[in-house]
């Protein structure tokens, strides 16, 4: 089940139609997998569970390299098909499944060695042990702003570390859920370590109770994931929440102007603005203020959009129409409030989900530009004389997942990043996306728990206390 509606029986089973959103024309239609298909994937891939849980880290790294070598084989393929389903730039596709390969070659290199057995002093014994042994079924439930990535990056992680895992993918992203099993199976992973389920976020929330279910790793609005974290609460299952993000980038006196435009953009427009660590609230202090928005409104009135096919275009559609139209809601509601539009703002006379790049200004409090996340190409600037100030707004927001500070004085730069802005993920004079080695996560609203640079394969297991007597 699972497969394009041209390819299965429809029979009593739900159907979803995908919309390409270049065009808002149909793409491909899905038949969802009813609730006791849903309940023999998860028994399915227990079962495998027993028998992955034995075989040796050397096999796991063998197939994660090999799957890292198809994705890099086939990524303008994945590019495109990310294109489609949800308005990708092509490049920026292409960057994603490189991305991919990098984090499926750093977990299978790092694995043995984060998972291996420790020996420890005991007083008065032989030794102890501490031995990181896999729980079972991790339930993996992802957004649709990063297709590929999002999968790719706890699925690795979980299978590298002994578990199998059971994988509902957005909905618009369907295709790419199914092109991810073929590549783990290409690679050689046994059949129903990595499964699909084709279901809507109720039908997969129902799975959390399942018995066999050992762990729940979720990606996506905070609304959801407090859904998510309840339920899985409710039933004593371990979780990982990345949830929002609306992060603060700090341009301080001494910035180099130029440098600090070109950052602040590409932090702000990249995967349309549609990403959960983009540039969102730029902190600019006052003796540079006026100098940055002349050079950052004409920056991002220049930003080019159009078919994501195109590599001519920076961006390409937002996923859905009705995102992009609760996105213009967000931006029309913060400037009733009382905020400044400086350039975009404007749903343009074109087909497609397309939004322009857009800044604001004079932000007010209570308004959603200041208070929630603005899950699009739109950035919020904010002139500050007093830095204590500043940091104090920018920490005071629910969430906390990355951030940055842009100062021609690094050691001060690192300073503010390490010791007094509270999230997770902190750029000096830079913006960048995940990193394999670097820890992903964020702190208060923005969730818990980290993925890359080893500490997701520690995520979901049982670790192990073992005392040897004399």
């Amino acid at each position: 089940m699972g497969q394009p509606q041209s390819d299965l029986k429809q029979d009593n089973h739900k159907t979803v139609d995908t919309y390409n959103p270049t065009t808002n024309k149909l793409h491909k239609t899905y038949i969802m997998h009813n609730e006791d298909e849903l309940n023999e994937i998860v028994e399915n891939a227990h079962t495998a569970f027993l028998e992955w849980r034995k075989t040796s880290f050397e096999e796991r790294a063998k197939i994660l390299n090999k799957a890292a070598d198809i994705v890099e084989r086939d990524k303008k393929d994945l590019a495109e098909l990310m294109a489609k389903q949800m308005g990708k730039p092509i490049k920026q596709g292409i960057g994603e499944a490189e991305l991919c390969a990098g984090i499926l070659r750093y977990t299978a290199e790092q694995g043995p060695t984060v998972l291996a057995d420790e020996e420890r002093e005991v007083e008065g014994q032989k030794k102890g042990i501490i031995s990181y042994q896999p729980l079972g079924v991790i339930l993996g439930m992802q957004p649709w702003n990063f297709p590929l990535y999002q999968c790719m990056r706890y699925s690795c992680a979980v299978i590298m570390a002994g578990n199998t895992t059971v994988f509902k993918h957005a909905t618009i992203c369907l295709e790419t859920a199914y092109r991810i099993q073929k590549i783990y199976e290409e690679a050689g992973l046994p059949e129903n370590v990595f499964s699909i389920i084709y279901a809507g976020g109720k039908e997969a929330d129902k799975l959390i109770s399942h018995k066999k279910i050992r762990g729940v790793t979720f990606t996506g609005s905070e609304e959801v994931g407090r859904i998510v974290a309840e339920e899985s609460g409710k039933n004593l299952k371990k979780t990982v929440m990345e949830l929002g993000g609306s992060d603060p980038y700090f341009v301080l006196e001494d910035a180099d102007i130029d440098s600090a435009v070109e950052t602040c953009l590409w932090g702000r427009i990249n995967n349309g603005g549609q990403t959960c660590i983009a540039a969102k609230r730029f902190f600019i202090h006052a003796d540079i203020y006026d100098v940055f928005k002349e050079k950052y409104v004409q920056a991002m009135s220049n930003v080019s959009y159009g078919d994501p096919l195109d590599e001519s275009y920076d961006m390409g559609p937002m996923c859905t129409t009705d995102n992009r139209d609760n996105l213009h809601k967000q931006v029309r509601e913060t400037l009733e409030k009382g905020a400044t539009l400086l350039c975009g703002g404007e749903i343009p006379d074109m087909d497609g989900a397309f939004y322009p790049a857009t800044v604001l200004e004079d932000i007010p409090e209570g308004s959603p530009a200041y208070e929630d996340e603005l899950f699009g190409p739109v950035a919020s600037l904010f002139k500050f004389d007093d830095l204590d100030e500043a940091i104090e707004i920018a920490n005071g927001h629910k969430y906390g997942l990355g951030g940055g500070v842009i100062s021609g004085n690094e050691e001060r730069a690192i300073e503010i990043c390490r010791d007094r802005l509270d999230t997770g993920i902190l750029n000096v004079n830079c913006y960048g996306l995940a990193k394999p080695n670097m820890p992903f996560g964020g702190v208060k609203d923005s969730g818990y728990g980290r993925e890359h640079g080893g500490f997701g394969l520690r995520e979901f297991v049982n670790v192990k206390s073992i005392t040897v007597g004399k």
